[in-house]
């Protein structure tokens, strides 16, 4: 049976995610510092009534924060609870009803699997390898399957095999 999968690109990177586990993609457009949490979790924000923690995924994987996180601490976020002025795509997905937003460099399209799940074979950085949940076929070509959850954890965390 063909997946539903949303792709989307991070850290240059087009991957897909489950569309199963996707809630929403939206436009985050101000956050507020949250302090004393992992350097991925890089704010709270508000989505129809829903408090938002929200992920960097270049961040998760262990990679630079995005420009625009950057940019913010360059301004001087200095996590007093003042909201930060940015605009940036993200997947919104819900665990243990908490609602998350992962932020991604854009969101490309919702597209069909043409294979079942596969043994990722590539080279990755520790980063994917420990988010990838293996690889499948579409009509973009092969894309990498990552785990919502694994972004949610952070780079301090290793996924039990």
């Amino acid at each position: 049976m063909n997946e539903l999968l949303l792709v989307a690109t991070i850290a240059g990177q087009e991957v897909a995610l489950r569309s199963s586990d996707v809630d929403s993609v939206v436009e985050i457009e101000s956050l507020v510092a949250a302090p004393r949490t992992p350097a991925h979790i890089v704010g709270l924000s508000a989505l129809r009534s829903r408090v938002l923690t929200v992920i960097d995924c270049r961040c998760s994987l262990g990679l630079a924060m995005c420009e625009a996180d950057e940019a913010d601490e360059a301004d001087g976020a200095d996590g007093a609870g003042e909201p930060v002025a940015a605009c940036r795509q993200a997947v919104v997905v819900e665990r243990s009803g908490h609602y998350y937003a992962l932020l991604v460099d854009r969101v490309e399209d919702v597209i069909e699997s043409r294979s079942e799940l596969l043994p990722t074979q590539s080279r990755q950085g520790e980063g994917w390898r420990r988010v990838s949940l293996g690889m499948i076929e579409t009509s973009r070509g092969i894309l990498n399957v990552v785990d919502s959850k694994a972004f949610i954890a952070g780079p301090e965390t290793v996924r039990s095999a």
